[in-house]
């Protein structure tokens, strides 16, 4: 037998098994992040339960009267403004920012919970649900970032002494809970976790962190079934000529990514102009101003840009291409406006459906209806991956819905590529918004007394 330390020795099998098993601790410590995994998967699948609610509300009212969100969606938007910016200022916009912020090192343990807590998640919950409601093109996958982060953080209560498991892994498995359990795909959520939270993954937990974001994906598998987000995307052989529309696709969603992103962060992070201004001075007024303004592009575009836009993104491949013919920039713009607003809201499923219209845009333009569900497919992948800049997650997040393999490696060329073209264009977006954040918080905080 080698000795213990010889590096190229073997382990002695029945003394590490009784090592591993009488650390009484470490088990105890697992068994809490994993039943938080569970209960932060629920808590997504909730989620996904109340606004799938609150947009067939949305729907039901707009049905009853198409005039009726002129004065219910500015209204309903102010309202969540309001709630947001008095109550909860931690809560608004996607959440995937805040997550990231709460992972950097100069964060103290109160500023923390400014941006991640039990209560902020209960608080994300309703208001995106509400903006759902009211209209906003918003999604709902950004905030189960934060939800799930939200409820894995408050495990770190119950953690025995000396535990192996850190609140930053806790931070990290939570975040990547929420994208695993959103969108029915635990691979995703891993991927996430390595391109956006972290880097890396500390070693020792590693395999910890891993369990608990396939464990709440399972959650979610378990409830809505083995369902993929939008259905099953059919694709015909692909055929050489079917290159030229592809390049046409993956070069206008890098580009018009690139450009929504810098658009974003401009628009967020505000740069002293008369608006930016107007915002911070009022922001329940500015936040009605846009309202207005998402509920005067809803009806001209006959209500196709209201809500997330899962329905529209799984008409077009269902085949249906008799959206507007101005759907895209129209989606762009309500989705600009429902973020800038300040309100509760995701970037993912309204990028998606941008990207499905991209790609139907290109399908009908060169005549390719044929493989329209392919080029809709590339568009979603390389809008996605563009706008988060996280190509891998966009697309295997895409590649899931896929029937085969027949596209696999164009789907991950065409989000490698808009990535790269984004990259050039705008910063990534959750990382500077991020900073952001980071930046207010140094603000906000006393001067160091000099010594």
């Amino acid at each position: 037998m080698h000795p213990p330390h010889d590096p190229h020795g073997q382990p002695d099998v029945l003394r590490a098994i009784r090592h591993d098993l009488a650390n009484t601790r470490e088990w105890a410590a697992r068994a809490v992040v994993l039943a938080y995994a569970a209960l932060a998967g629920a808590s997504v699948v909730g989620f996904t339960w109340l606004c799938e609610h609150a947009l067939a509300g949305f729907d039901r009212l707009h049905t009853w009267n198409a005039w009726l969100p002129l004065l219910w969606t500015p209204m309903v938007c102010a309202g969540l403004a309001w709630v947001t910016v008095r109550f909860v200022p931690g809560a608004a916009g996607s959440g995937i920012p805040q997550v990231m912020a709460a992972l950097h090192t100069s964060v103290s343990d109160v500023e923390r919970r400014r941006l991640v807590s039990l209560r902020l998640a209960l608080a994300k919950t309703w208001l995106t649900a509400g903006g759902l409601l009211g209209g906003l093109a918003i999604g709902r996958e950004g905030p189960s970032v934060q939800i799930a982060a939200g409820v894995m953080q408050h495990a770190r209560r119950w953690l025995p002494a000396g535990a192996s498991i850190t609140e930053h892994g806790l931070l990290v498995a939570g975040g990547a809970a929420g994208i695993a359990a959103a969108f029915n795909a635990p691979l995703a959520g891993v991927m996430f976790a390595i391109e956006e939270l972290t880097r890396k993954i500390e070693q020792r937990s590693s395999g910890l962190v891993v369990a608990a974001i396939v464990l709440a994906g399972l959650i979610a598998v378990s409830a809505f079934g083995n369902a993929t987000y939008f259905g099953v995307i059919h694709v015909p052989a692909l055929r050489p000529a079917f290159l030229w529309p592809a390049v046409l696709v993956v070069l206008g969603s890098g580009l018009l990514g690139g450009f929504f992103s810098r658009l974003l962060h401009a628009s967020l992070v505000g740069r002293g102009d008369r608006l930016s201004r107007w915002r911070a001075a009022h922001p329940v007024r500015f936040a009605a101003a846009c309202g207005l303004a998402i509920a005067i592009i809803g009806w001209a575009s006959g209500g196709s840009t209201f809500g997330s836009g899962y329905q529209s993104t799984r008409h077009l491949l269902e085949g249906h291409t008799d959206v507007p013919l101005l759907y895209v920039t129209l989606r762009v713009a309500a989705t600009w406006l429902a973020t800038w607003s300040g309100v509760p809201g995701g970037l993912f499923a309204p990028s998606l459906a941008i990207g499905a219209g991209l790609g139907n845009d290109v399908a009908v333009l060169t005549g390719w209806q044929v493989d329209s569900p392919a080029l809709i497919a590339l568009g979603m992948a390389g809008f996605l991956a563009a706008v988060t800049q996280a190509p891998i997650t966009a697309f295997i997040i895409v590649m899931e819905m896929v029937d085969g393999h027949a596209m696999v490696l164009s789907l991950m060329a065409a989000a490698l590529v808009a990535s790269l073209i984004a990259r050039w264009l705008a910063r990534p977006l959750y990382g500077a918004l991020a900073a952001a954040q980071l930046a207010r918080l140094a603000a906000a905080r006393p001067p160091a007394v000099p010594r």
